[in-house]
């Protein structure tokens, strides 16, 4: 079985026509960019994902509630809102480690 980092290389125009519609991330099929304002452009993503994150945890959290007190009788939309928020926090954990790694890999260079 191949695992998701095969998926890089995307080829169906359909494909990636949807992803460029529903996809937060500014550049997500990866088209070349000048170096311009790299920075702030993955700053700025960087933070945008991160708040997305927070409305995910935060749409979850109200789910339960609802659920909790009874408003809302439909566990499915408990369950999806709950995967989607524990989807995202696992991913945004993981590119943290990533950014650190990186981070600690730089600070113990010698130059």
């Amino acid at each position: 079985m191949a695992d998701i980092s095969t998926l890089t290389k995307v080829s169906s125009g359909a494909i990636k026509a949807a992803e460029k519609r529903t996809s937060r991330v500014s550049n997500p099929v990866g088209k070349a960019e000048d170096d311009r304002n790299t920075f702030s452009r993955i700053l700025a993503t960087t933070i945008d994902n991160i708040n997305t994150t927070n409305a995910y945890l935060s749409d979850a959290e109200n789910a339960e509630i609802e659920w909790a007190l009874g408003q809302s009788k439909n566990t499915h939309d408990l369950t999806i809102a709950m995967s989607k928020a524990s989807t995202a926090l696992q991913y945004t954990v993981a590119v943290r480690d990533r950014v650190l790694t990186a981070y600690n890999q730089l600070m113990q260079m010698q130059f």
